[in-house]
């Protein structure tokens, strides 16, 4: 299979069987978002959705966030993974939220790397989520899971997994795709042992393809 019949294969499979996949983090917001994507950093939505409600309850709002001081904060998120960092990384998000841009959360990528615990992924989930623009997040999920089946060659970085999906995927379809792709690893495409019986792409995942030359032997 070409690489492009093969990108043409699982677009056309997630359009058919994952048509409204969208975040699995609860918000009512950008700022309720940015802060929920920042805790969810190596930490499973369903924790981060047992954290916030209580976190947005006591700090509804950036202004609100930016006056916290660190023991305020961290006793609401100690749960999730990196604690005390990440209590930091709200403060001065919030911070420079309030001081640099009237509390609005920013809608390109440039200005929202700025932030304090906001990375390329971070960013591309807010305005991809948020300001509805074109923006293809890498997290584990989507770097394993486009590796596997074969929709990135020798990607050794989030930034070249991004590239390629990019290069490959309609503009239009590449916010939804990042939520295909993150959705299938979170519950079929596993890291350590894939539900292949459960996978409807088989047919055009390499992984799938070279795993079976091991398992299955010609008689």
């Amino acid at each position: 299979m070409t690489k492009k019949g093969r990108y043409t294969f699982v677009i056309d499979w997630f359009k058919k069987n994952m048509p409204n996949a969208e975040t699995e983090l609860h918000y009512n917001n950008p700022y309720e978002l940015l802060v929920a994507v920042i805790l969810s950093a190596q930490c499973t939505d369903k924790r981060v959705n047992m954290v916030t409600p209580a976190l947005f309850h006591k700090f509804p709002g950036p202004e609100s966030l930016a006056k916290a001081e660190f023991e305020d904060v961290e006793p609401l998120v100690k749960s999730v993974t990196f604690a005390n960092n990440k209590t930091r990384h709200l403060i001065g998000m919030a911070k420079m939220l309030v001081e640099k841009f009237n509390g609005e959360v920013p809608d390109t990528i440039e200005d929202l790397v700025q932030l304090p615990g906001v990375g390329r992924k971070t960013a591309n989930v807010i305005v991809s989520v948020v300001y509805h623009q074109p923006g293809m997040a890498v997290d584990t999920h989507v770097f394993r899971v486009s590796a596997r089946i074969g929709l990135t060659t020798n990607a050794k970085t989030p930034l070249q997994t991004e590239a390629q999906l990019v290069a490959n995927i309609p503009r239009e379809l590449l916010a939804i795709a990042h939520h295909w792709l993150i959705l299938h690893g979170r519950y079929v495409c596993v890291a350590r042992r894939p539900k292949c019986e459960q996978c409807g792409l088989t047919s055009a995942c390499k992984y799938f393809q070279s795993d079976m030359k091991y398992i299955v032997k010609p008689e």
